[in-house]
């Protein structure tokens, strides 16, 4: 077993919550309070914790160069967890039904998938690239996903379009029934950043390409439905700051497959993940 396992496995012991309940980051359900390293809100004691799947046993035998790097990406796992359960403590009576998935649980998925991302790709520069860690980023409330096994998708979470192509710049289309006057997100057109690309990558950046579109689609009709809804930041916590998560998770994808086919992607293209506002 590999030194970056054991190290893994020692990181995964976190607080003790005021009801006594331990957490295991990135395996199993807590039940009761959580008393993070950050702390928690007062009457927490009866807060949800959040259960994410874990990567023992789905790692492959790490390199010795490659070692390092896993672990941070595994550090970066516990903080991640340890800090959505932190804010899901403060949080709660915020918001509206949905405020935990889109706030909390959603960024949370778009932060593991880039931290899993980053271990197939320590891993595969010197042995053979694992897949399908991705798998392991959906995270649910205590008790949905006990003993390590994934919560199934939530609905626009994670899938593909179908179909290939381009991003449109700016909005992208509205779901139907969206409400006439909304505001509509405004991204930046990655395809027209690209340029030349690998005739190997070429079928896999389609793909993605499709996904940052879809993506754009489902936060406009986030902001058709919730108009309305929350505080001042509402728009910016629950629909912008997760789609930022997720065209970075995709972002980091194009420029894997552009960099496996000998490709060179181009400089900042990590800065197209943020989206604005088209007010209307």
């Amino acid at each position: 077993m590999s030194r970056a396992r054991k190290t893994y496995r020692k990181h995964r012991i976190a607080g003790i919550g005021l009801a006594g309940a331990g957490l295991i980051a990135g395996g199993l359900a807590a039940a009761g309070a959580f008393a993070g390293e950050s702390g928690s809100a007062e009457g927490g004691a009866s807060a949800q914790t959040i259960s994410c799947p874990s990567t023992n046993g789905k790692l492959p035998e790490i390199p010795a160069g490659a070692q390092d790097e896993v672990e941070r990406n595994l550090a970066q796992l516990d903080k991640q967890l340890a800090e959505a359960n932190d804010r899901l403590a403060r949080s709660q009576g915020e918001g509206g039904p949905n405020f935990v998935q889109n706030a909390i649980l959603g960024p949370l998925e778009d932060k593991r998938t880039a931290a899993l991302n980053r271990i197939e790709t320590a891993i595969g520069r010197l042995a053979e690239k694992p897949e399908g860690l991705e798998a392991l980023a959906k995270c649910a409330l205590g008790g949905q996903a006990a003993g390590g096994e994934a919560a199934p998708p939530a609905e626009g979470a994670g899938g593909e379009a179908a179909g290939a192509g381009g991003e449109a710049a700016g909005a992208g289309g509205q779901e139907e029934g969206a409400a006439a006057g909304a505001p509509t997100v405004n991204c930046a057109d990655v395809a027209a950043q690209l340029g030349a690309v690998p005739a190997e990558a070429q079928a896999q950046i389609d793909k993605e390409l499709a996904n940052l579109q879809k993506q754009i689609e489902e936060a406009n009709g986030r902001l058709a439905r919730s108009q309305g809804e929350g505080g001042p930041n509402f728009v910016q916590n629950a629909i912008l700051g997760p789609l930022e998560g997720k065209r970075r998770a995709v972002i980091d994808r194009i420029g894997q497959a552009v960099e496996r086919e000998g490709g060179q992607p181009p400089a900042g293209l990590g800065g197209l993940a943020s989206c604005g506002l088209n007010e209307q």
